[in-house]
């Protein structure tokens, strides 16, 4: 569907909130883009939240979060920052690792490297399901967490047990949460309308993507408001590896001024339909995403955040914060 233009002049952007897919990211701590003072795990993250709205916790994809960490999340950074959060990877089809469990429940996954879902019993994914909500409880306690990004594995078909584990996660994860398919038979011309009936009868938003196009693996840049509430975008990058190559490979991308303004009324209409829209980068490397972030708010007509200029030399190393650095 088409954006509706703007009655009487531009839409309003002061709802949409752009940021990164992450803030400790290995290549943007060695960019430079962090000044001199602003480079251990406070530093970084009140440096970020001093120039962005919005950022995307992906480290809880690959582990579960802890009610630790999060507190410092809310502590380092502004009363009106939001922060999205990525679901663990067992909840969404991928697999995780099995030192990723927690520590009592490692023997659930008796020798084996890795697991499924499918590798553990009922209880033993309700005990996941439980330290997953502790872990972000300090967000959604101090108002601070935008959505419960659920990116499904791109072996998820658009069947019956896929839109019955859509169902099991909008039912375990509670409002808000967002959903990223990366199968691209949920946007095949003959399955769209039932995927975004789908979910508009849930009022789960549909996360609209950016990626290469004319590859097997491509989705197209559908932006449908399914939900009244949220709309998110994510903007992953042009590599013609995309779903092939490693991380660097399948999202290394720059983009240009011209790329992005063709999203401004695409993300113009979803302001319009839903009450907040979430822009997020995961392009990479270096300073790829906060670049493309900072060009995508001039487009919306948005003023950077006032913080210290970047710069200077790279850190030492990236250890620390409370995002593991990975981009997927």
């Amino acid at each position: 569907m088409e954006p509706r233009p703007a009655p009487g002049g531009d839409i309003s952007t002061a709802n949409v909130h752009v940021g990164a897919c992450s803030w400790t990211d290995p290549a943007l701590v060695a960019s430079g883009w962090y000044p001199q003072g602003a480079r251990d795990a406070e530093g970084r993250l009140r440096h970020y939240a001093s120039r962005f709205p919005l950022v995307e916790v992906d480290s809880t994809f690959y582990a579960l979060p802890t009610e630790r960490v999060a507190k410092l999340w809310v502590e380092r950074t502004p009363d009106d920052f939001v922060l999205d959060v990525k679901a663990f990877a067992l909840f969404t089809g991928h697999s995780a690792r099995s030192s990723a469990l927690p520590r009592e429940l490692r023997p659930a996954a008796g020798d084996r490297s890795r697991v499924r879902r499918r590798d553990l019993a009922p209880e033993v994914l309700d005990e996941l399901w439980r330290l997953f909500h502790a872990g972000i409880a300090p967000l959604r306690e101090a108002g601070r967490l935008g959505s419960v990004l659920f990116q499904f594995s791109p072996w998820l078909a658009p069947d019956a047990r896929a839109q019955a584990l859509v169902e099991e996660c909008r039912e375990r994860a509670g409002a808000p949460l967002s959903v990223e398919f990366r199968h691209p038979g949920w946007f095949a011309p003959h399955q769209l309308p039932y995927t975004i009936d789908f979910l508009r009868e849930r009022q789960i938003p549909l996360v609209a993507v950016d990626t290469a196009q004319g590859l097997p693996s491509s989705l197209p840049p559908v932006a449908e408001a399914t939900s009244e509430e949220l709309a998110v975008v994510r903007f992953h990058g042009r590599s013609p590896q995309w779903g092939t190559g490693n991380k660097e490979e399948s999202y290394r991308h720059r983009y240009t001024r011209e790329e992005l303004s063709a999203w401004v009324p695409r993300v113009q209409a979803l302001a319009e339909r839903a009450q907040r829209v979430h822009v997020l980068f995961n392009n990479c490397c270096a300073t790829a995403s906060v670049e493309a972030a900072e060009t995508m708010r001039g487009l919306l007509g948005q003023e950077a955040e006032a913080g210290p200029e970047p710069g200077g030399t790279p850190p030492d190393d990236g250890t620390g914060g409370g995002d593991a650095g990975f981009l997927w």
